[in-house]
């Protein structure tokens, strides 16, 4: 496997470009969209978008940001969908880019970016919650994968003008199959959706799986590197950080601390901001517990502790005092009427900790009530 395709350095090869596509023209999707795309360096990014599609096609992307000012991106080019981008001009994706939001529960969107998979692209997700990669490494076992995890506040005002607000990080890491499925059971995806369902007999090691992982991971490494700098060098982010595997995986994780603690409670609670729950004695009792439940689990579960640079629980609440008027993501899909990513940021937690004998009591039941919550409307609706 030593000689598996690596995709071509931007300018080493002025007759070859370093063709991207992002599947999600959202706000994070078009913000790095856009710091990604760099013609005078042969770097194309072109954009699959859905309910904002006609606008990105006629107009570009509209950024009005706190870091980089206002400007236009006119990508590549822009597709309805998967099918046609993999029908367009461009044979060969180097960079397939995922910022759609992770619902395993409803499509497996590792089956819909198929039509681009070739035998050179890396498959990079940036998206929230843990176990997101999976389905995808089920399906492409062989492309590289690099996995991401952002801390970005931006939002699409209208199709296709983007607003970013504050922040730019990017946190990138290879990932082959060992960050979630070390030497337990490892749960598979179901054939429909990439949810994890239980798992099968544990399989016997093999040195050729283990030679392809140490493969996967270089080269996944090597995609981070390279990304890393593109967006760097080129795009002038200052603050994107490559780690290991296991690193990428306690970021996700660091993440989850705080998405798994607000998104669900502001459902819960009526429809509060974040400042609002942590002035509240008894929500910000209630943040804490989860939060410290997280912050004990995710060790036990991954075999490695947190850094100490990374936030702990008391001073992310302390620092959320000041986040007034801030709705979590997850409320804005319950207002809207959206799928809510529950089992991203808590069905896949929840049974990875099983899976380890970790039990994540307060999770679990934030998970059931959100879960039988979204049952219940979307039954409502199918009756009127």
């Amino acid at each position: 496997m030593s000689g598996l395709y690596r995709a071509p350095k931007a300018g080493e090869d002025p007759d070859r470009s370093v063709n991207v596509v992002f599947v999600g023209a959202g706000a994070v999707g078009c913000f790095y969209a856009s710091r990604l795309h760099h013609p005078d360096h042969n770097i194309h990014v072109s954009l699959i978008a859905r309910s904002n599609y006609r606008a990105l096609e006629e107009s570009g992307v509209k950024l009005q940001t706190h870091t980089f000012g206002d400007y236009t991106f006119r990508p590549a080019a822009v597709y309805p969908s998967p099918d046609a981008a993999s029908k367009g001009a461009v044979k060969q994706w180097d960079y397939i880019i995922v910022t759609t939001k992770a619902l395993p529960d409803v499509s497996d969107d590792s089956a819909l970016i198929a039509p681009l998979v070739s035998e050179g692209s890396c498959i990079v997700l940036i998206q929230n919650g843990v176990g997101v990669e999976e389905p995808y490494r089920l399906r492409f076992p062989a492309n590289p994968i690099v996995s991401g995890v952002t801390v970005i506040s931006a939002e699409q005002i209208s199709p296709g003008v983007i607003r970013q607000n504050r922040w730019t990080r990017l946190h990138l890491g290879p990932y082959s199959d060992s960050a979630n499925s070390t030497s337990d059971s490892v749960e598979t995806g179901d054939g429909t959706t990439g949810a994890l369902v239980p798992p099968s007999p544990t399989p016997t090691p093999d040195s050729d799986s283990d030679s392809l992982n140490e493969t996967l991971l270089s080269v996944g490494l090597d995609h981070c590197d390279r990304l890393g700098h593109y967006w760097t060098a080129f795009g002038s982010i200052p603050d994107i950080t490559v780690s290991s595997e296991i690193d990428l995986q306690l970021i996700r994780w660091h993440k989850l601390t705080i998405n798994a603690a607000f998104n669900p409670s502001s459902v819960l609670s009526g429809g509060l901001g974040n400042a609002d729950m942590v002035r509240d004695p008894e929500l910000r009792r209630h943040l804490y517990g989860v939060m410290k439940e997280i912050w004990d689990a995710a060790p036990k579960i991954l075999g490695r502790g947190f850094p100490g640079e990374l936030a702990g629980p008391e001073k992310i609440l302390k620092s959320t005092e000041r986040n007034v008027g801030s709705k979590p993501s997850m409320l804005l899909d319950w207002e809207a009427g959206r799928r809510m990513e529950l089992e991203v940021i808590l069905g896949n937690p929840v049974r990875l900790g099983r899976r380890r004998g970790v039990e994540l009591r307060r999770m679990g039941t934030l998970y059931a009530l959100l879960r039988s919550m979204q049952a219940v409307r979307e039954g409502r609706k199918a009756r009127l």
